[in-house]
């Protein structure tokens, strides 16, 4: 689904979005509300982080602006759940990245972000 039919999956796009801001991601119990009971992260480093080990990560990052986003993608893969792509562009870097979201909440299940070579 192209970003323009974007609107039945207006809630997913507002949760991941939120994530991306510096208000959610520095408070520990919005950022955890997000997060499925066995979430599971792929950094853009490779390193697997847990949704306890992400959320007090981001809990002591420092502020900053939210990044630009791109080429937003929405494959319902199941009923209740939708895979979502995107391309971050934030200090002269680019990186894709994908979450499994389940529709219930919403509540992200799996993210992985892959740098994009330069």
């Amino acid at each position: 689904m192209r970003e323009s039919d974007t609107e039945p999956f207006r809630a997913i796009r507002d949760a991941e979005l939120s994530l991306l801001t510096s208000e959610t991601r520095r408070d520990a119990t919005r950022t955890a509300a997000l997060l499925a009971d066995g979430f599971v992260e792929i950094g853009r480093s490779g390193r697997r982080w847990t949704a306890p080990e992400i959320v007090a990560a981001l809990a002591e990052e420092p502020e900053r602006p939210a990044p630009t986003t791109s080429d937003w993608l929405f494959n319902r893969v199941a009923a209740d759940l939708v895979l979502v792509t995107y391309v971050i562009r934030s200090d002269g870097s680019e990186s894709r990245h994908s979450s499994l979201w389940r529709t219930d909440g919403p509540v992200l299940v799996f993210h992985q972000g892959t740098v994009v070579a330069s």
